[in-house]
């Protein structure tokens, strides 16, 4: 580590010129170096990271560049240095120059690792989000694809009050449906023990100490930098606190366990925090040993580190208590791990708090977890999106530090992408739009020919296609027609209109008139590239398939809800809208979860497949145009 440390000691003298075009070059491999690196060597504050950053700081060039975040693995690790090491950003602390001993278990350098380590750590109490996917699928990404390295799904169970079984098998369930597969499955609770362990050996050491201050008093104490009553308890008074919140009694449970890291750093994730509660509630997986469970900042580091983790890559929201967890693996002497930050995905008119989205299920607004409503793994699939689609949206987006609200346009305009080449194309008529048509000139009976289900993409089979003399098309169709007016017939040919009957909507101050039958004449002699108007039509002389065509609604009114905003005022009154069809024959062959193309309606997903008696359900599947997730019925799809 000494050689490595004294190299970039070095190459911080290419840093130094005011020249933009002299020193980019250098920024940029400084920039690549860090892209999963938390310091420039090792995994703690050393000589290399306090050189570069003074020389860059002492740079006013090199500095403004920085600023434009145009290089931001350099701009995270700039920042991070700042915010995390502010009294040593000039001056290396002791002991960690160039004499500095290998720290961590192992003595190893992360950077020396010949192979990264991985992991995804969901809290069980709820079904994966969309935000939990761009976790999941980065660290699948770089564990797996970029760095043949190993990736570990730990459940982060700690909180029995929250979390259930169900949600920790679905969590297995949606991985795989996204085509994750860890190479270990473990839980936190496998190390309760040895948590605790270590727990009272943080008491015993003087850096832990145990609290029964209220909430909100600890709450006001740490925000203005005020240490608790109890910070210099004796450890022989905090061990029986301590051991009393572990029978879970009614004394046991006024007390916490509080890590002494600082009292009034600026970083606040440093001033002393909570790493044990008391919760007499059984757990799901440990039963009733246990009545104190470790906190998510005080498990994280330890079995990151215990179990081989080289990266814990974390939303950047985490940015502030990286240094908190830097500081568990070097009091501990832990091997060491890097902190490496992401920005958490968000999108616009869109849930994302478990705690919001656990209280529109449980109330009843959406009918389930899976609802194509919502932004969980499942919701979206049941919408239509496809596991490749899913996949390139969240890589596309990749380890962005920049935290915007997206619109789902893009997202379903990637899923377009995927399933337009497998989308069979069908034919639906809405009932309160049907228009019954006599087609003079047809062939006589009922003729059944073979017809590709995708003019474009012929590998996707054959469909039958019915011809008879009744048929039916859409009302909008109908009255954009004239007389004699000459059109196409899609899948048949042209024909001309003969006449048009309507009846005048006597509650429409307009005169608006309702066409309530045609008379086409076939012209299959007619060009069918000269005329403006090609319409779908359906016979009657088969065997119409009843469907319920669905589209939703966005949960919310607002682009983006603030802390102090009520769910209620903001919940969207009108989510889901039906319509009634007709769809042909086809259409009754179809399975569940199918795929498909409604002509001139667009894309949907069969939720239920047709049974006699029963209308096949199908949900429609936005395609990225201006409206974002949603999309009117009467939309084109494709």
């Amino acid at each position: 580590m000494d050689a490595h440390i004294s190299e970039w000691a070095s190459r911080a003298e290419a840093l130094k010129p005011l020249n933009l075009k002299q020193i980019e070059p250098s920024l940029a491999e400084l920039d690549a170096h860090l892209t999963l690196r938390t310091h420039i060597v090792g995994y703690a504050l050393t000589e290399a990271d306090t050189v570069v950053w003074t020389t860059l700081r002492g740079n006013r060039v090199a500095h403004a560049f920085i600023k434009q975040n145009l290089m931001p693995s350099l701009c995270r690790w700039f920042r991070y240095i700042e915010e995390a090491y502010p009294q040593q950003t000039v001056v290396v602390q002791e002991g960690k120059g160039k004499g500095a001993k290998k720290e961590g278990k192992d003595g190893k350098d992360i950077t020396d690792e010949t192979k990264v380590v991985t992991r995804f750590p969901p809290e069980p109490s709820g079904y994966l989000h969309i935000g939990h996917a761009k976790a999941a699928l980065l660290n699948d990404y770089f564990a797996h694809e970029k760095y043949k390295g190993k990736l570990i799904l730990r459940f982060d169970d700690t909180n029995p009050t929250k979390e259930k079984e169900e949600f920790q098998n679905s969590i297995v369930e949606d991985c795989a449906l996204m085509g994750i597969k860890p190479d270990q499955v473990s839980y936190t609770s496998d190390y309760f023990d040895q948590l605790y362990d270590i727990a009272v050996q943080m008491v015993k050491d003087g850096h832990a100490y145990a609290d029964d201050t209220l909430q909100e008093k600890m709450q006001k104490e740490r925000f203005d930098g005020i240490a608790s009553e109890r910070r210099d308890s004796s450890i022989e008074d905090n061990l029986k606190h301590f051991a009393e919140m572990k029978t879970g009694s009614e004394e046991g449970a006024k007390w916490c366990l509080r890590a002494k890291l600082s009292v009034d750093d600026p970083n606040k994730a440093l001033r002393d925090p909570v790493i044990y509660r008391c919760n007499p509630q059984d757990h799901h997986r440990t039963g009733s040993k246990w009545k104190v469970y470790p906190t998510y900042d005080f498990c994280c580091p330890i079995v990151d580190s215990m179990e081989g983790v080289t990266h814990a890559l974390r939303t950047t929201e985490y940015n502030d208590r990286d240094a908190q967890y830097q500081w568990f693996i070097k009091t501990l002497k832990l091997r060491g791990v890097h902190n490496w930050g992401f920005a958490r995905l968000n999108f616009v008119k869109t849930l994302l708090s478990k705690r919001k989205l656990t209280k529109i299920v449980d109330t009843g607004f959406v009918w389930g977890w899976d609802d194509p409503r919502m932004p969980t793994i499942r919701g979206v699939r049941r919408r239509g999106v496809t596991v490749p689609a899913l996949r390139e949206f969240i890589l596309k987006q990749g380890p962005s530090k920049n935290i915007v609200n997206l619109d789902w346009h893009s997202f379903w305009a990637t899923n377009k992408k995927h399933i337009d080449p497998i989308a069979s194309r069908y034919t639906a008529i809405t009932d309160a739009a049907k228009v019954p048509v006599t087609v003079v000139g047809a062939r006589e009976g009922v003729i059944t020919e073979e017809k590709d289900k995708h003019a474009k993409y012929t590998n996707l089979g054959k469909k039958k296609v019915v011809f008879s003399k009744d048929i039916f098309i859409e009302q909008e169709d109908a009255q954009s027609f004239a007389k004699d007016e000459e059109i196409t017939l899609m899948n048949w040919g042209n024909a001309i209109v003969r006449s048009i009957s309507h009846s005048i909507n006597p509650l429409s101050s307009s005169g608006f008139k309702t066409v309530t039958a045609l008379e086409l004449e076939l012209h299959l002699q007619g060009d069918v590239k000269k005329t403006s108007k090609k319409v779908h039509w359906l016979s009657t002389d088969q065997d119409l398939v009843p469907v319920e065509l669905v589209d939703f609604d966005y949960l919310i009114t607002k682009d983006k809800l603030e802390e102090d905003d009520k769910l209620e005022d903001f919940l969207n009154p009108k989510t889901e809208i039906r319509t009634t069809a007709v769809a042909d024959l086809n259409v009754a062959g179809l399975k569940a979860d199918d795929v498909f193309q409604f002509d001139r309606k667009g894309y949907y997903r069969l939720d239920r497949a047709f049974k006699h008696g029963e209308p096949a359900v199908a949900f429609k599947i936005p395609t990225g145009g201006s409206k974002g997730w949603m999309s009117c019925l009467m939309d084109g799809g494709g």
